[in-house]
This record gives C-alpha cells, structure tokens and sequence, in this order.
C-alpha cells in the first residue's frame, strides 16, 4: 500500500466532494480515501491499483487531478540518443503525464501532478540517467548559458590544437613532405618523437578532451553510451595502443609496432572544433526569441505625485501612468490616456506602417512609439504581457515534437549500442580475415568516430527552432510546433467570412420598416437590444442610430443565428430567416436582390410581429483575391463556411475567387462541414469569431486571424497577428520550407551514416583498398552536424 495525495479541480460545494470521493472509492484497489473541499485535496492509499486508474476516473467524473508544468535545462546531452534517456527516466515516474526535451534547446519540459511528484524527484530523475538539470530560470539565462558555452568550446577547441598540431606534423609531416621525416629520425628520433607525441597527446586527452572521458565512461559502464562513450572508447583505444607499443611493445605481434598519438589527439580536437561551430550556429538559431525578449525597454518613465521619474521595468504595477518619448519602446500593455502618436507594431504584426494612436487606444509591449510624446496606463505587465506570452508561445512550439521525430528518437536510441557492436565486429572481422591487430584497430576506430547520430538528433529540432522564430517576425505564430507538420500536408484551406475575408466592419445599408411599424421607433428598439452584442453586424446597427438609446432589460445571443431583448417592456427578436420561422414569426417580402449583391440580410421582430427587413455589406479585405489564387496556384482546394445566406455567401465567394461555398450553418454546422471536408484530405481553417471555435479545434489545423475573440485564438494552433489572410498563406509556405529542411537534414543525416560506415568499417577495401583514417572520421562527422545546422539556419531568410 501507498499513500499519496492529489490536488483536485472543480470542487466547489460538498456535492463535488461526495462525487470525487464516490470516483475514487470505485477504483479497484483504492482505500481509505477522503477529499478536502477546503484545502481541495484528495488523500488515498493504492493497493493494486494504478495511478493512473485514479486520475482517470477523477477526469471521468469532471474533477481532474491539477497539473503543474516545468521547465529544466539539461546539461551534458552531447547526442540525440540523450534525448530519449532522459526522456525515459522522467517517464518513469510515477504521477508524470508529459515528458519532452529538445535537443537543440537543450532544455526538457514536464506536465506532472502535483504534490505526487515534485521537482527534486524530476532534477533526481535527469541525474540518474547521467545528466544534470537546473530549472530554467534559477541560473544563467539562455543567451548567457549560449555564451558560456561557446567560450568554454573555443577555450577547449585553441588548446587542444596547440597540443595537436606538433603531434600531428611529428607522424604525418613525413607522409605530406618526405624530407621532413628523414630530418626528425636524423635529429630527434622516433623514440623521442614518439615520447613528445605521448606527452601532448595525454596533455590533450585529461584536458580540452576530459569532458568526453567524464561524461562518456559513467555512461558505458551503465550500459547507457552516448556520443562521448563513441569518442572515449575510440581515443583511448588509439591511445592505449600507441602506449603498449612505445613501452611495451614486446606485448604486441611481431612488426605491429605502431603509434595513433595524432589520431587520438587531433579526433578530440575536430570533434572539439564541431562542437564549437554547432554551438555558434545553434545560438543564431535562437536569434529571434533573443530579439523579442530584448524587446522590452529595462528602464521605464513613472509618474509619481505631479511628476515622473525613471524606474526599473520590474517595479511598474497595473494602473501605473507611464511616459513615452519619441522613439521609446512601450514597456507594458496598456490605453493611451494622453497624447497622440503613430506607433510601429511591426514586431508583433510583421506590418511596416505604423498606426496612429491616441486617447483610448490599445499598446503592445514592444511596439515602438515615434514622433509624439503619449501617456499610457498600465493593464498588463510582467509575464502578462502580449509580448511575454509570444516569447512562451515560441518557447513552446520549438521544444513540441514532430510525428516523424518519433521514428528518429527510436532509431537514436538504439544507434549508439548498434555502433558499439558494429565496431566490435569491425575489428574481429579484421582480425579473422589476417589482418593485423594495428589495422583492425584503425577500422574499429574509425567506426566508432565516423557513426555520430548528432546530426540525426539536430535535423528536426534546429529547423523547428529556426523556423517558428523566423514565423514570429512574420507576424504568424504557431502556438504548437507539430502543427507546421500538419500544415505542410493540407489539401483544402477554409475560411470564415466575416472578419476573415472581409473586414469585419459592416454598415447597415438597408432598413425597412414591415408590419405596419414605423421605421425610427423599430431602428430604436433594434439598436439598444444590439448594444449588449459584439457581433460586427450589431455594432453597425447601433452606429447607425443617431442619439440615446434605453437600456436593456434582458438580452441573449443565439449562436450564429442573432440575439433576443427585452427592451421598454416590449419583446425585441433580431436574426435569420431560420430563426424567425423557428420562433413562428411569419416573414414579408423578398430578400433574394439584396442577397444577391451579396449583402448579410436579418429581420427583426417585436412582440412576436414581423417588425423590419435589414441588410447589411461588408468590403472584401484588399489582399484576399490574391492570396485565394496563391492558394489555388499551390494546388489547394479553397472553401469558404458561413452563417450568412447561399446568396449573400457567394456573391462575397466569386469576388474572392473561392471554389466551395457552404453557407447558412450553425457553429455545430461549422464542425459538421469540417469533418466532411476532412473526408477528402487534411483541413486548414482559418477564422476569429466565438462561432469559430469548434471548426478551429476540429480542424486538421486551426489558424486564428490575431485581431478576432480570445476564444478563437485559444482553440486555434497558428494565430495570425494581424487581420490580413495573406498570413496565412505565409504559414503555410514556410510550414512547407520547414518541412522540407527537415527532410533535406534527415536525408543527409541517415545517408551520411548509410554511406560513409561501411567505407569506415573497410567494407570496400578488397575492391578498392579504400580504408578511412579515424581523423577523415573525426572531420567528417563534425562537418555532419555543421551542415545540418547551417541548412537549418537556411530558413532565416525563408
């Protein structure tokens, strides 16, 4: 029997208590359980009963076990087997849902539950699969943790060339130029040559090489190697060689009398240079989340008494009044209370023109102010800020997973052991063909050095990495990493109609009054029952009453079919034509011309009577037609989904260019149409409306235009910043260059090992007497993981 204890969500009366626990004591080997509502908190003892069982049947009865989210920095990774180690042993604990790390961030994140694991236990974890973990945040930040990295690398990379350099020209000089060999035996000779080879070889290996040798070896004798195991044992192979023959040498076969020195000494260093210059490019990869966070100014104008003094950004609160000089960034989110001023939002919308701004306005963190002087208040600050949720945003989508990961990490896993293995045949194969033991070693070697799985575990995190920042100077932000997948492989794009392709800014164009009612009293009653809507087409009812308006006493919207008030007493219905004739409101004359010139058409009706006849136009927004045959010209399939008329909806489709109209649905309509569409291939939709929601989540991917509802932007994967669905075309194209980085990478990552191990391991020599040189080795898979990170970087200018 164990005792834990859960966190538990939605408790709010002694009901939910009695159902929680009633959940609980249903799971079969669950005793002694009791819930808290005050403190909310389930205590039980597990017999045979899983945890699992228990979160899931707390889920299954609405009061879900609370989660926490963490995330650490894992040092000592050095390959993409690392990746699904740690990985593992975090899974392994009980009470953790969701495990990730990502290579090229170095960093894991973890959803697990609360009060069941703690982060001791997760730090605990990483270490006991042989790495370290710091939560990020308590140390260096990234960029800092960048620098020292590659300080310490360069540092390492320019002493270990010093050492290797003699070494190198002591043993090769003579092969490069032969005089020079005859001038060291005649001065020197080999025995002392090979002594100063000895002492800067060991001088290279205990110091610029330790880190292989202290991380790679625990990890062997666990039965856990990684890329250091690979370096260490091939190193000190050469290595143990070379010292039995220049002090021992009557141990070995008669003429294997032989050194490696320079072998070991200069594979430690082209490794070294590798790391080095992964290490910079991965630091350019992080360019564009280093950018944004350095957005934010660190000094800020507040007004204090009369006046305004400067401060730290950190002591800023909500309602604080800031100042902006010309040219200054915006600290925080906030309303301008003074001042008038045209602001560039191009970091947040990719949009180069900037937008005037004054009393009343909204301002984004990050946005930067230009010639005039405003006053702001402050409403968000801190980690709530617009900007700080992009920068978490983007964190987020690099360190997601791709579906066609999975497959890399399972292979990655396994390579490393593979290899090990494989070197072992190398070298008895060697042997058992009569080669001798200096020559099966040099094979074995160069096996172990040449088959690095780095670039494996580069190819899909770096692109990622690079191209979700590179979304974020665009203006398009994808909230979750596997979704540029997902994207990549649509064959229709559906879009909304108001607010998406239009500009959301519709003007009643028509009004007239049925019924025997007068035109001015029913406009009056209409608009104040609309006052409580935010629905486009209601607020151009309303600015299209002049002078006050009574208040409503009641009001309810009608997803995606209109609204009902009750205003002075009287019943006011506004909506479709389906609505009234499902409330048993019998209707008037004929909409059809209006609808035909593709104007939203509502009716209106008072005390159960038909009481008017509106329509409504909406402009097209100016960049849609060419976006709509960009699409098409890509080979998708284009449909636009609509609550408004067949008619109305195809008049605004034939001025787009959109092939499929599917008009006059319901948000549950919107879902329905979505699921058909899928039947024929992966579904892109992209809207900004409460209505929107539950197509954005059903979709294959949801693409939420940045200037719609919260509830849009929360149920989509891909937020748009601006109201342009030009956006959304660029996503998709560099969803499509991402994707195909990602397979140029992984084909050259598996096609350099497929080609060059069994070049390594001899395999070609009876044909062509090719036999690759550990250090050839030691180059070449350094430059694997160069070019894998430079295609990456690539996609800086996608």
């Amino acid at each position: 029997m164990s005792k834990i204890q859960l966190q538990i969500e939605g408790l709010s009366c002694a009901g939910c208590v009695r159902r929680a626990e009633a959940a609980l004591a249903g799971v079969a080997g669950a005793r002694d359980v009791s819930v808290n509502l005050a403190t909310k908190r389930a205590s039980l003892e597990l017999g045979s009963a899983a945890l699992g069982d228990v979160t899931a049947a707390l889920t299954a009865a609405g009061y879900p076990a609370r989660q926490a989210s963490a995330v650490f920095v894992i040092e000592g990774m050095s390959c993409a087997s690392c990746v699904g180690r740690v990985e593992a042993a975090v899974r392994a604990l009980d009470g953790v849902s969701e495990a990730n790390v990502s290579f090229a961030a170095g960093e894991l994140r973890v959803r697990y539950l609360e009060r069941v694991v703690s982060e001791a236990d997760l730090i605990a974890a990483v270490r006991g699969a042989g790495y370290a973990a710091v939560q990020k945040g308590a140390g260096p930040s990234a960029a800092q943790r960048r620098a020292e990295e590659m300080r310490g690398l360069k540092r390492s990379f320019v002493t270990a060339l010093a050492l290797a350099l003699p070494v190198f020209l002591l043993e090769m000089g003579g092969h490069l130029y032969p005089p020079f060999h005859h001038w060291i035996m005649a001065t020197v000779g080999m025995q002392a040559s090979w002594l100063v080879q000895f002492g800067l070889t060991t001088a290279v290996l205990i110091g610029p090489g330790r880190k292989f040798y202290a991380v790679g070896v625990p990890l062997l004798l666990k039965g856990a190697p990684d890329m250091n195991s690979l370096v260490a044992v091939g190193t000190l192979a050469a290595y143990a060689y070379s010292v039995l023959a220049l002090f021992a040498p009557a141990l070995l076969p008669s003429g294997a009398r032989a050194v490696y020195f320079e072998a070991a000494a200069v594979i430690v260093t082209l490794i070294l240079l590798g790391r080095y210059l992964e290490a910079r490019a991965k630091g350019r990869a992080g360019e564009a989340i280093a950018r944004l966070v350095e957005l934010a100014p660190s000094r800020v104008e507040v007004k204090r008494g009369a006046g305004f003094e400067e401060a730290d950004i950190s002591a800023v609160g909500v309602a604080d009044v800031l100042r902006l000089r010309p040219g200054a960034r915006v600290p925080v989110d906030g309303i301008v209370t003074q001042g008038e001023s045209h602001v560039d939002e191009s970091m947040l919308t990719g949009e180069p023109l900037p937008l005037r701004k004054g009393a009343g306005d909204a301002l984004s963190a990050g946005t930067v102010n230009g010639a005039g002087v405003l006053e702001m208040r402050a409403e968000k600050v801190g980690a709530d800020t617009v900007l700080a949720g992009i920068v978490r945003t983007v964190e987020e989508a690099q360190a997601a997973k791709l579906p066609i990961e999975a497959l890399v990490d399972r292979v990655t896993l396994w390579f490393v052991p593979g290899v090990m293995g494989l070197a072992v045949l190398t070298f008895l194969a060697w042997l058992g063909f009569g080669a001798g033991i200096a020559t099966a070693l040099v094979a074995a070697v160069s096996v172990l050095i040449i088959a690095c799985p780095c670039a494996m575990g580069l190819a899909t995190p770096m692109s990622i990495m690079v191209g979700t920042g590179r979304g974020a100077e665009l203006g398009v932000f994808f909230r979750k990493g596997d979704a540029l997948q997902r994207l990549s492989g649509v064959t229709t794009v559906a879009f909304d109609k108001t607010g998406t392709l239009t500009e959301g800014k519709p003007q009643l164009t028509d009004f007239e009054a049925l019924g025997g009612f007068e035109r001015a009293e029913v406009l009056r009653l209409v608009a104040a029952a609309e006052q409580g809507s935010e629905h486009p087409v209601a607020r151009a009812i309303v600015a299209a009453h002049e002078g006050a308006l009574p208040t409503s006493e009641s009001f309810e919207a009608i997803a995606g079919q209109g609204v009902t008030a009750r205003v002075e007493g009287r019943d006011v219905l506004i909506g479709t034509a389906k609505l009234m004739r499902e409330r048993g409101v019998a209707l008037e004359g004929d909409a059809a011309t209006l609808e035909a010139a593709g104007k939203s058409v509502s009716y209106a009706a008072i005390d159960g009577q038909i009481a008017a006849r509106l329509a409504v136009s909406d402009a097209l927004k100016p960049d849609v037609r060419a976006t709509i045959k960009a699409l098409r010209d890509l080979g998708l399939k284009t449909v636009m989904i609509t609550g408004d008329s067949a008619a109305a909806a195809r008049h605004i489709a034939d001025l787009a260019g959109i092939e499929e109209v599917i008009a006059e649905v319901m948000p549950e309509g919107k879902l329905a149409a979505i699921r058909a569409l899928q039947a024929a291939g992966p579904v892109a939709f992209v809207g900004d409306g409460i209505n929107d929601a539950p197509a954005l989540s059903a979709a294959d991917v949801g693409i939420a235009i940045g200037t719609g509802t919260d509830v849009a932007i929360e149920s989509a994967e891909v937020v748009l910043m601006t109201g342009a669905p030009e956006k959304a075309l660029v996503a998709l194209r560099l969803a499509r260059r991402v994707m195909g980085n990602i397979r140029q990478n992984l084909f050259w990552a598996f096609a350099y090992n497929a080609a060059l191990v069994p070049v390594a391991a001899g395999l070609f020599y009876p044909l062509t007497g090719w036999l690759l040189s550990p250090m050839l080795a030691a180059g070449a898979m350094a430059l694997s993981s160069v070019f894998v990170v430079s295609n990456a970087l690539r996609l800086r200018r996608a």
